[in-house]
């Protein structure tokens, strides 16, 4: 295969605002900043499309690695479109489907990393024997390699790593840094929803489970997604992502979506008193259980979330 990370390095950007994604129901009408680069293998339709998006095609040098490790995927009817510099997600991700050319969907977000070159291939896999299936995600795993800082962030935090499942396992913790979809449900569900800074997730996966679809982690899949590196970066996300859930829950409280901790059935919508009294809850959860990087992550969201209402009313 051609060496893809070269292939990038010597590839051209074209502007994504020239791109028409017609099948999207929550569109952004803003024009798209970013720019959009192509890699495929030939002239016939890719059986997989990999799509990223990237604030700036760099990520501290984990973009480009992960570029090379696609390319030792040994499954090779793919494609890869990479969105750069758009600062809303969801857009990113719209604009490269309405590219794609693949049966299957592939998200991955630019500091991912993929130890095992069978990735592509296993998750292909499950969608084809799979129909009833519209979201397959893999494991996110603690890196042999990792820090102790960045090991212990990912011990403490929930979601941000699992033991891997031994069977397909109904569950919502398929997420964007790997996951694949069936190309034609997300174009006729609506694509991902452009209005909303954070919460992507959980509504695309409830778009499909309204298509009676199974949202899934699959074994045998293998992927690492991690942390901020040190306490400083890791705290600021908190407060950022606080102050994007206020801006959803004020502007779109419609789209406001549990994210459970485990696999398994949930509860998809809980009232948003019942969210604030839980808070304290997980607080002092986290302190019992001397989780000290969560109970601090949780203050630091709390404080990006009131600033967020602060800011609102002072407007208003």
């Amino acid at each position: 295969m051609q060496n893809i990370k070269t292939f990038f390095q010597l590839g051209q950007w074209l502007p994504a605002a020239n791109i028409e994604r017609p099948f999207v129901k929550n569109v952004n009408l803003k024009v798209s900043p970013g720019k959009v680069w192509h890699y495929s293998h030939g002239n016939t339709p890719a059986k997989l499309s990999v799509i990223i998006p990237t604030f700036d095609a760099n990520r501290g040098g984990y973009f480009l690695k992960l570029l090379a490790q696609i390319g030792c995927q040994e499954f090779e009817d793919f494609e890869v479109i990479v969105v750069r510099g758009d600062p809303r997600q969801g857009r990113a991700i719209n604009i490269a489907a309405a590219l794609a050319r693949g049966k299957s969907l592939l998200t991955l977000d630019d500091d991912t990393s993929l130890p095992d070159p069978m990735t592509f291939g296993k998750l292909v896999a499950v969608m084809e024997k799979h129909s009833e299936i519209g979201i397959a995600g893999g494991n996110n795993v603690i890196p042999e390699d990792a820090n102790p800082f960045v090991r212990r962030v990912m011990q403490e935090l929930p979601r941000r790593s699992w033991d891997p499942v031994q069977e397909i396992i109904d569950s919502d913790l398929a997420e964007h840094p790997c996951m694949i979809m069936c190309a034609e449900g997300f174009r006729f569900i609506g694509g991902e929803n452009e209005l909303i800074p954070r919460g992507l997730d959980p509504y695309l996966r409830q778009e499909f489970r309204k298509l009676h679809k199974r949202v899934v982690v699959v074994p045998e899949v293998i992927y690492h997604h991690l942390p901020p590196d040190n306490f400083s970066k890791l705290l600021l996300q908190f407060y950022r992502n606080g102050r994007q859930a206020a801006y959803t829950n004020r502007n779109y409280p419609q789209w406001m979506i549990e994210t459970p901790q485990r696999h398994g059935q949930f509860e998809v919508k809980q009232s948003f008193l019942f969210r604030i009294c839980r808070f304290p809850m997980r607080l002092l959860h986290a302190l019992i259980t001397g989780k000290l990087i969560w109970f601090l992550c949780e203050v630091f969201y709390a404080l990006g979330f009131a600033s967020e209402c602060i800011a609102s009313e002072k407007i208003s």
